[in-house]
């Protein structure tokens, strides 16, 4: 009842802010299969409540608190409640942790070892516990509710059973670290909790009273009802034991869903479908340039469906596509469920062909259920501008080509460097349509320390390449095309992810994600985004790899990266546009901040003595 009573909500709470990794963290439906919980959450929150996902892959316990809940706090309103799921990535070390393991190699002048430790990883115990305590404090001090939940389980199995370390509970085989250094493979009893994450959390939320929901338990009896094989093919993303696909990651929203309604956490805020959803309900397929096609992922989901087998139909008006597949595009789908139940992704896609805003709707039918979903989708076009375009060719250096009125970021390296610029061995396989050969060379990057580890399966959020680019004083860009060249060499376990920001990366959409790419075989990434990006804005693209398995030398490849749009004049207070021979006696700078004698053909900025500065457009 107290309880209960603790968790009551106010009238103007109504957002649940969502702290994670990457099984919980959003993905863009274009770029991969894989999903996480956190995307879906949300469509089981009623009366106004919705939920913000701050999740991001390769993040732990630290990262949740110096990175994810620094960007949160900012939103985080009285009455707000805040999720924190942390455990999959403070595993790393076998357990110790990282910062603890750097200084210990610090401490014996051992630099090289030092630079290689991910600083990832945390002990259960300890910084673990201290890690979620300093999140739940702040949330609380803000006036909000945390609620600890325990991290998924990875399928391990063992025959039908998953096993301790697919539970988060290391105590089979974990490493510490000692004043003589660290030691690996030690093992503790079933019973002896010590090195369970999920444990220690739960530990915590009694002693603070935080509620907690052990979704690690949930979700390996979700795991062992399907069994190994139908677990791993209907649940994951077919890239390992971790990471979901769509049906995976809304059974687990479902249930996390669920055991808050059963422990009575925002019971009255929380509805399980029982019949046919579909998510998301928004059909604003948002704004295109002309001639570019637009598409959106919807996720139909059934339980208690009767009759108990069946089939659901969807339709569209002109103008909107369906497909189950991405392959094949009709105006009608018609889909089968058994045994009462329907998980089923569908894609809808428009074509912008003029500047003629598009509407129309989707309907999904079962029996007598209907869901009507309302389409927009709006054209932009790029016109009157200076056209920019920020080119890194990367073949010999790290050198670009600016051309038009922006202002370049680097190329920089967090936990990288450039190993040489050269054509592996001669073996670069192009794609056909850039004429390119064997003899064009290329970046290549490798990790500080030079040695891959062995446990990698996501972003390492300190080892990342990155370059940028800002539009000029008093200026916007309108962002149309970010592309590079990607790829392997020296094995095919080369693994990353390609994201923009605009930002400083609080957030980030995903361009590129690919596993195991193929050494030597570039891989084309193009992103045409709708972006404005305006003063005191600035456009960040960042490369992040990680290899498959533990390796030494192998190096992630680049070449070819183009940012391009078009720059305009930003409506700036106190900036008015006036003649040319107004300012004939001023001085006259462009728009890099270089004198030059008198205002001449395009965007000039000039100063009186004194005054203030005023822009002319000829």
């Amino acid at each position: 009842m107290s309880l209960a009573m603790m968790l009551t909500t106010t009238a103007s709470a109504k957002i649940v802010h969502t702290l994670g990794d990457s099984t919980m963290a959003p993905y863009e439906e274009q770029a991969t299969v894989t999903r996480g919980w956190g995307m879906y959450f949300g469509q089981f929150l009623t009366d106004g409540w919705t939920s913000i996902n701050y999740a991001k892959g390769g993040r732990d316990s630290y990262g949740g608190y110096d990175e994810l809940w620094q960007t949160a706090k900012k939103k985080v309103e009285p009455g707000d409640y805040v999720i924190v799921s942390f455990a999959h990535n403070d595993e790393k070390n076998g357990g110790m942790d990282g910062r603890q393991l750097r200084d210990y190699y610090l401490s014996i002048g051992d630099q090289a070892k030092a630079d290689a430790v991910d600083l990832r990883g945390s002990i259960p115990s300890t910084t673990y516990r201290e890690n979620l305590k300093k999140i739940c404090d702040e949330v609380r001090q803000l006036g909000a509710q945390p609620i600890l939940v325990g991290a998924v389980c990875r399928s391990y199995f063992t025959g039908n059973s998953i096993r301790r370390n697919g539970r988060h509970d290391l105590g089979d085989s974990f490493s510490i670290l000692t004043e003589h250094g660290p030691t690996t493979g030690n093992k503790v009893a079933a019973d002896d909790h010590r090195m369970d994450y999920t444990y220690h959390m739960e530990q915590l939320a009694q002693e603070e009273d935080i509620p907690f929901i052990n979704l690690t338990e949930a979700t390996a009896r979700l795991y062992e009802s399907y069994g190994p094989t139908k677990c791993n093919g209907m649940l994951f993303d077919g890239q390992g034991s971790t990471h979901f696909n769509t049906t995976g990651a809304l059974l687990v929203a479902r249930t996390c869903a669920q055991l808050m309604k059963e422990q009575g956490i925002l019971s009255e805020h929380i509805a399980i479908p029982e019949d046919l959803s579909v998510t998301p309900l928004d059909g604003n397929f948002g704004q295109a340039y002309v001639g570019q096609t637009l598409s959106k992922e919807y996720t139909l989901s059934g339980f208690g469906l009767q009759p108990e087998s069946g089939q659901v139909s969807i339709s569209a008006t002109d103008g909107i596509e369906l497909s189950t597949d991405k392959t094949s595009w009709q105006s009608t789908l018609s889909l089968s469920y058994q045994a009462s139940t329907l998980i089923q992704l569908f894609y809808a896609r428009v074509t912008i062909a003029d500047s003629t805003p598009l509407e129309g709707r989707i309907t999904i039918a079962s029996g007598d259920k209907t869901i009507e979903i309302p389409v927009a989708a709006s054209a932009v076009v790029l016109e009157g501008g200076t056209e920019v375009t920020a080119y890194w060719r990367l073949e010999q250096d790290d050198s670009y080509t600016l051309d038009g009125p922006a202002t370049i970021t680097p190329e920089s390296w967090t936990g990288m460097y450039v190993q040489r610029y050269a054509n592996p061995n001669a073996k670069t396989v192009w794609p056909e349509w850039t004429g390119f050969d064997a003899s064009r060379k290329t970046q290549r990057n490798l990790l500080t320390g030079d040695n891959w580890p062995a446990d990698e399966i996501d972003d390492n959020p300190d080892r990342y390449i990155q370059w940028g680019i800002k539009p000029a004083d008093g200026m916007k860009l309108d962002i149309d095309q970010i592309s590079l060249f990607v790829t392997g060499c020296g094995g095919n376990g080369m693994c990353c992810h390609v994201y923009y920001s605009t930002d400083n990366f609080e957030t980030r959409t995903t361009i590129f994600e690919m596993n195991k790419m193929p050494a030597n075989n570039p891989q084309w990434v193009e992103a045409k985004p709708v972006l404005t990006i305006g003063p005191g804005q600035e456009l960040l693209v960042r490369v992040y790899p990680w290899y498959n398995g533990a390796a030494t030398g192998k190096t992630i490849c680049l070449s070819d990266l183009t940012i391009h749009g078009m720059a305009s004049e930003a409506a700036t207070e106190g900036i008015s546009k006036t003649m040319n021979h107004e300012l004939r006696t001023m001085n006259s700078y462009d728009l890099q901040g270089r004198p030059f004698a008198e205002p001449r053909h395009g965007i000039v900025l000039v100063r009186a003595e004194g005054g203030p500065t005023k822009k002319i457009i000829h």
